[in-house]
C-alpha cells in the first residue's frame, strides 16, 4: 500500500470514535488498515468501501474480522475529504435501516452546521 495520501479522512464529532473505542484491539487494527487503504488507494476495492444504493451519497467502510462483520458510514465532502460517522457490528445480512437513517441524519447535521458557519 502506497503511503501517499489521495484522500483525507475526518471523524465527525465523536460518532466513529465512540464506536471504535468499543472494539477489540485486533478489530481496531483492521479498521486502521482499511482507513489507510481508503486514504491511499486510487481504486478502493468494493470489499472495503461500497456505496449504499438506497442512500444518495452514503458509503460504508467494510471490515471483517474472524466471523464478525463491522461497518462505518461515511460520505464525501469537497471531493477528496471523507467524513466518517457512526459504526456498528452487523448482525444480519442486510444493513439495518435504522443505522442508515441515523447516518443520513448525521450527514444532514454536518452540512447544516457547515452551512451555518
Amino acid at each position: 500500500m502506497d503511503d501517499k495520501f489521495i484522500r483525507n479522512i475526518f471523524f465527525y464529532k465523536d460518532y466513529y470514535l465512540e464506536f471504535y473505542s468499543t472494539l477489540d484491539q485486533a478489530v481496531k487494527l483492521k479498521f486502521d488498515w482499511t482507513l489507510k487503504l481508503i486514504a491511499t488507494t486510487e481504486r478502493i476495492p468494493v470489499k472495503y468501501f461500497k456505496h449504499i444504493e438506497i442512500a444518495l451519497g452514503l458509503y460504508e467502510i467494510r471490515v471483517e474480522y474472524s466471523s464478525d462483520i463491522y461497518r462505518a458510514f461515511c460520505f464525501f465532502d469537497k471531493g477528496k475529504l471523507i467524513v466518517v460517522m457512526n459504526g456498528f457490528k452487523k448482525k444480519s445480512q442486510k444493513t439495518p435501516r435504522n443505522e442508515i437513517k441515523l447516518a443520513l441524519n448525521i450527514k444532514k447535521q454536518y452540512f447544516d452546521e457547515k452551512e451555518s458557519k
